[in-house]
């Protein structure tokens, strides 16, 4: 690449459009939405309307339920605490809480609290005070010394 072969991006000298600016610019009157009818206002949604045919999210049944009050757990494996502590993220000697494993970078947020789950291999003893663990992962962590408990009674 030399001096004399740069040149501008194309997309950077094009001109936006203008549009509805006059039926000389090609874009004018109707401003390229067609004539009359609803679709030509503004403000129109009519998205799943169906010409009048009964629409398919009311042909169709309903199914099960959004609980309101279920929680969402930070899901984090026991493969990538280790994969954090052989890396000088995490420090074994410290308990580990989910705060510890968000400002580490082995979680980007805490939500309503961290869940270990087995996933992986652990090869330290590591202390854990989280919100909830499955029976392997607290089996695996145990069997090398470390322990797990729970921020509340929920796990």
């Amino acid at each position: 690449m030399r001096l004399n072969e740069l040149c501008d991006l194309y997309a950077l000298k094009k001109a936006r459009k203008r549009i509805g600016r006059g039926i000389g610019s090609g874009r004018g009157k109707t401003a390229g939405r067609g004539v009359k009818g609803q679709k030509s206002r503004s403000g129109v949604s009519i998205h799943g309307f169906e010409g009048g045919q009964m629409p398919i999210y009311r042909r169709l049944p309903k199914r099960g339920f959004n609980n309101i009050f279920a929680k969402s757990f930070s899901i984090v494996s026991l493969g990538r605490v280790q994969a954090a502590i052989e890396s000088g993220k995490l420090d074994s000697k410290e308990i580990v809480t989910g705060e510890l494993l968000r400002l580490s970078g082995v979680i980007r947020r805490v939500k309503d609290g961290v869940r270990l789950l087995s996933d992986g291999e652990l090869k330290t003893k590591v202390i854990f005070n989280i919100s909830g663990a499955s029976k392997t992962a607290v089996v695996k962590v145990e069997k090398l010394g470390g322990s797990v408990s729970f921020l509340s009674s929920e796990v």
